[in-house]
């Protein structure tokens, strides 16, 4: 669900600048969110499995640093005051689309280079990863033709929250592995 905030942060973003969507524009939009969303971890992994026995020793400092770095900037995101600053993606605008995708993804490919160091199941992971950031923008983009931008950012800071939390978990079971 973390890693989906982006996307869905984005998609209510687009509902809330876009006068009237059709149904096959939103299923695009998050279309393409959901693919980019569940190919990056799948990016990172193959990038994750291939410094594995380097980094090994230390997986659980860097999916801490990875998840409260990215987790504090969507929390920073989402509490800067951006009056103003509407960014709106136009279904039809295929490379704008993508690009959206892209940039919501990034996060996605840092947690997928922590998923090949802990040997996390890939195939499951990206499953879940893409039908939820999928049903996650759908969601977004109706959200944001309803209610408008202002949810926007309480959304990022939520995202953070839940992303810092993975960070931790991830680190406490490991020390709890060695305590005991």
């Amino acid at each position: 669900m973390g890693l989906s905030v982006d996307s869905l942060a984005a998609s209510i973003t687009t509902g809330a600048c876009s006068l009237k969507l059709r149904l096959s524009q939103i299923l695009k939009i998050a279309a393409f969110m959901a693919v980019f969303q569940a190919s990056m971890p799948l990016l990172g992994w193959v990038i994750g499995r291939s410094f594995k026995n380097m980094v090994v020793a230390y997986d659980h400092w860097i999916a801490l640093l990875f998840l409260v770095a990215i987790g504090a900037k969507l929390i920073y995101d989402g509490l800067r005051n951006d009056e103003g600053e509407v960014s709106c993606l136009c279904p039809s605008n295929h490379l704008l689309l993508a690009g959206m995708a892209l940039a919501t993804s990034i996060d996605a490919l840092v947690v997928g280079i922590g998923f090949g160091v802990l040997s996390i199941n890939i195939w499951q992971a990206v499953v879940i990863i893409g039908v939820t950031t999928f049903l996650f923008s759908i969601t977004g983009v109706l959200l944001g033709m309803r209610v408008g931008e202002r949810i926007n950012k309480g959304i990022e800071v939520f995202g953070g929250l839940v992303l810092i939390g993975l960070g931790l978990k991830i680190f406490l079971s490991h020390v709890i592995e060695i305590i005991k």
